[in-house]
């Protein structure tokens, strides 16, 4: 081949800009795809902390609707405790009052007059 027959084909293909991207194509090849890598790697980093980020904000969420719901299974178990010692209390005045209730001669109205 001709030396103008390579210059008129470099011409048709870009010129000497085509030229340059060639050469610093063929030059650069191994930086740009070490440039490419990290900065796909650069996107999976941060891809990693925005789910991490996310869950971390879920798991916050879900922290707090528990410890509502404990502080409520809480309240409504002092109540129910709160109730039985009332219960309780009741029987035990009632137990008294028929320990207590006199039976002899048909008073069933008068308390005795001393302490069991």
């Amino acid at each position: 081949m001709e030396t103008s027959n390579i210059i008129t084909l470099i011409s048709a293909l870009g010129g000497v800009e085509a030229l340059k991207y060639l050469i610093h194509f063929l030059t650069h090849r191994k930086t740009e795809a070490r440039r490419e890598e990290a900065s796909l790697d650069d996107l999976t980093a941060e891809n990693h902390r925005k789910q991490v980020d996310w869950l971390e904000e879920r798991l916050a969420q879900r922290d707090t609707t528990i410890d509502n719901l404990q502080s409520e299974l809480r309240k409504e178990q002092a109540e129910k405790l709160e109730w039985i010692n009332r219960c309780h209390e009741t029987e035990l005045v009632q137990k008294e009052l028929e320990v207590k209730q006199c039976v002899i001669h048909g008073c069933t109205r008068r308390t005795p007059s001393s302490d069991y």
